[in-house]
């Protein structure tokens, strides 16, 4: 059977005899190391907010923790987007898809390997959010971390993929799924564009123009295809199975998945880039390219509900998934508008730019993570989240943090480039233009800063509400081996 004659979700798992003890099995051995992943990621969106926060308030109030040379803007700004890249996005990553492999699989998960390799890609993160605050930053987008902080974060997900790997190699259902296609891919590219980069630019840089090149290539290949693969992955198996119905067109989703991998690699490089003519040309033609991953994806998940959207609205997991793929849809077609010539131009050197990076970041990858987190939770820990409601209260702090955050920053962005294309408005000018777009994102940092203090405190209650369990279970059972040695006594 080929990959497009796959089950669809709902009916891979829980549907044929035997299931329930598969699954249950199969959340088990997958507590603990999702639990310890979910975890440190919501502790690190936390530490990046903060940081996100303090680079938003500098921007308007330049004299807020000025004092600090380790937070200063130039440090705590890369701090703030590594942290939030590599510290929840690459972990929470991992532990949804290492969940949807198993459970598309029918293979249990092997928790020794996750757990040591989550522990090394949290000390890489640890020593990389220390190394920029102090000055030891690469000065790459996304690539800021110090190389010794990479050679962790190489490690523990080394440690993580590979037994993701194998779990693929020896599931029972040999028939894949779209989801699974996605996935696998996702687990090689990142390793192969991570040391890559690092090898050429950070630990042994090539010379002169070289190095912003494989950097832009690396920034659109993690933020764009990877991000992609991950983000469409969970995707298209949280709609059908939420849902109740079969992912419609499994061609077209496949054709997505060729698509953003053939023409998202080629995508990065400015057009503005003081780079030979026909890279900026053919990443401009690529970018346009993209469009055919947005209106596939879209068809998909447009014929699977049949055009009945308010389906993605009933469930939790769905607001969040719903949110991300407009997020993803509008910063695709910003990116496209952004690489013309014409309106180009204007958002170049601007706050457009930033914004279309954050909404691809957070607003897509982010918002489809904490969907998945709520998801799957629920499942390997057998019970609700002890505050439910906060779940929601979240959703909405994040919705209206992207709206409030991101939103000002396009509008801010064009309105800067139009001043700055303006000869007769000074410079002085043209920064005060944006203050006003700048204090609305503040705002809106502080809205999502709350929604990830939620989930963070949601999360940590959990876990320890498990222990406590885990420890009275432990020691009921030595109590009820201890009795019958004293009576015979």
């Amino acid at each position: 059977m080929s990959a497009t004659e796959s089950p669809i979700p709902s009916s891979s798992v829980g549907s044929s005899p035997g299931c329930g003890a598969i699954s249950s099995g199969i959340d088990s051995s997958s507590r603990l190391p999702l639990l310890i992943l979910f975890g440190a990621g919501a502790f690190w969106l936390v530490v990046s907010s903060l940081l996100g926060l303090i680079s938003s308030i500098k921007f308007h109030s330049p004299n807020f923790l000025a004092e600090p040379a380790w937070l200063t803007y130039g440090r705590v700004r890369p701090a703030f987007a590594d942290s939030l890249l590599y510290g929840f996005c690459l972990q929470v990553a991992l532990a949804a898809g290492l969940w949807l492999a198993a459970r598309l699989g029918r293979t249990v998960i092997k928790p020794l390997p996750i757990i040591a390799g989550a522990k090394l890609l949290n000390i890489g993160v640890v020593l990389g959010v220390l190394g920029i605050l102090s000055g030891d930053a690469s000065g790459f987008d996304t690539l800021n971390f110090p190389r010794y902080a990479a050679a962790f974060i190489f490690g523990g997900y080394f440690l993580i993929g590979v037994p993701a790997v194998l779990m693929f190699h020896r599931r029972a259902v040999r028939t894949l799924y779209v989801s699974q296609w996605f996935l696998l891919a996702a687990l090689f590219w990142f390793p192969w564009i991570y040391s890559t980069a690092n090898l050429l630019v950070v630990a042994f840089p090539l010379r002169g123009v070289a190095q912003p090149i494989i950097a832009w290539w690396y920034a659109a290949n993690f933020q764009f295809v990877w991000m992609g693969l991950v983000g469409l992955a969970i995707t298209f198996y949280l709609v059908p199975k939420v849902t109740g119905r079969e992912l419609v067109s499994q061609n077209l989703a496949l054709f997505a998945f060729w698509t953003l991998i053939l023409f998202g690699s080629w995508t990065g490089i400015p057009r503005s880039a003081p780079v030979p003519a026909y890279l900026p040309s053919i990443s401009t033609v690529a970018t346009v390219l993209t469009t055919l991953v947005f209106v596939s994806v879209a068809l998909v998940i447009w014929k699977t509900v049949d055009g009945k959207i308010g389906l993605l609205w009933d469930s939790l997991s769905l607001r969040f998934v719903t949110v991300g793929l407009v997020c993803f849809l509008t910063a695709g077609l910003m990116n496209i508008a952004d690489s013309v010539a014409a309106f180009g131009a204007i958002t170049n050197f601007t706050w457009f730019t930033i914004a279309q990076t954050q909404l691809l970041s957070y607003g897509f990858f982010s918002m489809t993570l904490f969907g998945a987190m709520y998801f799957i939770t629920p499942q390997i820990v057998g019970r609700e989240l002890p505050f439910p409601k906060w779940a929601g209260v979240h959703f909405w702090m994040a919705t209206l943090g992207i709206l409030f955050g991101l939103a000002p920053l396009a509008l801010g962005g064009i309105v800067q480039g139009r001043n700055l294309l303006n000869a007769e408005v000074a410079f002085v000018d043209v920064a005060k233009s944006t203050l006003m777009f700048l204090r609305v994102s503040t705002l809106g940092d502080v809205l999502i800063l709350v929604g990830h203090g939620l989930l963070f405190v949601n999360l940590l209650v959990l876990g320890l509400r498990l222990v406590r369990i885990t420890c009275q279970a432990f020691l009921a059972e030595a109590i009820s081996e201890a009795q019958p040695a004293g009576v015979k006594s």
